[in-house]
């Protein structure tokens, strides 16, 4: 009963309030002292996951480059011959780089080597074909007629190695465009779970490689260059040059234009998986459009006379047995 007429006392229930009201005050000022610097020290975690995060990608593309001969000391005898032949001044351009970049051939030692077999293939072919002609070839040409087609063959050395640079490209294109829709799926299941974009294609590099190593790769070094890189642009222009594919560079122009205006990065990877999925359709489509024509000639010549063989055939054989 007393408890009970302490309850109903007005002032008992005045000076409780009150204590309860100090202890809550003090408290909340009380409180932040004991948590200390949360933010800090998550800022501290984060600065440090971005670290590990790049020191794992530049150790691991290392390593990609390292098994693909990406970054092998250049020659020496190749080099030596480059320099004194002054071959980087007279052929060495800001194309020639950005086509070995994009046929996956990075560092000096690539730049060196197309530039000796540049430099000496047309030598070299001139000579075996003066040889030939000159020496061990059974035709009959006149003098003006063998010199023209020893430099044609030099000319045709000349180009050799952009030929090849150029078939490179093209393998490398083509398992790139076939990979990079299942790739633009796997960054938005990525991106849609909460991870950050170099999370995302750290993932997808991984996840990729079975399918398409140049994808991989490339994903690798655009995480990267994000981790390292002091603007994010950059990092997004340079996978679309160093792929050279109109789909990565629509992504990455994509990407850049998500992160600048604070647009959805999840609808954007979603409309260009769709984009970059019905362009590899439209490419089947058009490859087996044109089958037809490309088989008519072989048609012609393979498949019609063995055909004309089977049907008149047996009926010559009859006449000659008559005869």
């Amino acid at each position: 009963m007393d408890y009970l007429f302490l309850l109903l006392d007005r002032q008992f229930v005045i000076m409780l309030l009150v204590g309860i009201a100090a202890f809550a005050t003090v408290a909340t000022l009380i409180m932040p002292l004991f948590a200390g610097d949360r933010f800090g020290s998550r800022m501290k975690y984060v600065a440090g996951e971005r670290e590990r995060l790049r020191e794992e990608r530049m150790a691991a593309l290392a390593d990609q480059q390292r098994d693909a001969r990406l970054r092998r000391d250049p020659r020496t005898f190749m080099k030596r011959v480059v320099d004194r032949l002054n071959l980087r001044k007279a052929l060495e351009t800001e194309e020639t780089h950005a086509r070995l970049k994009m046929a996956g051939l990075r560092g000096q030692a690539p730049v060196v080597a197309f530039l000796f077999f540049r430099g000496t293939l047309p030598i070299v072919t001139f000579g075996v074909a003066a040889f030939y002609l000159y020496v061990a070839s059974p035709f009959e040409l006149s003098g003006l007629m063998k010199f023209c087609i020893a430099v044609g063959a030099a000319y045709i050395g000349f180009y050799l190695p952009n030929i090849f640079i150029t078939n490179l490209i093209q393998k490398r294109q083509k398992s790139i465009r076939q990979a990079f829709p299942d790739a633009l799926d796997l960054l938005l299941i990525c991106v849609q779970s909460g991870m950050s974009i170099e999370s995302a294609m750290n993932k997808v590099s991984h996840e990729i490689g079975t399918q398409s190593l140049e994808l991989a790769e490339e994903f690798a070094l655009t995480t990267a260059e994000l981790s390292y890189l002091p603007q994010r642009r950059q990092a997004y222009e340079n996978l679309g040059k160093r792929t050279g594919v109109p789909a990565v560079k629509a992504v990455g122009t994509s990407l850049l234009q998500a992160e600048r205006y604070g647009t959805g990065l999840g609808q954007a990877l979603r409309v260009m998986a769709q984009e970059s999925r019905a362009g590899r359709m439209n490419d089947a489509e058009k490859k087996a459009a044109a089958l037809p024509p490309k088989l008519t000639v072989p048609m012609i010549l393979f498949f019609l006379p063995v055909l004309f063989v089977v049907l008149l055939g047996p009926a010559a054989i009859k006449v000659f047995e008559t005869l």
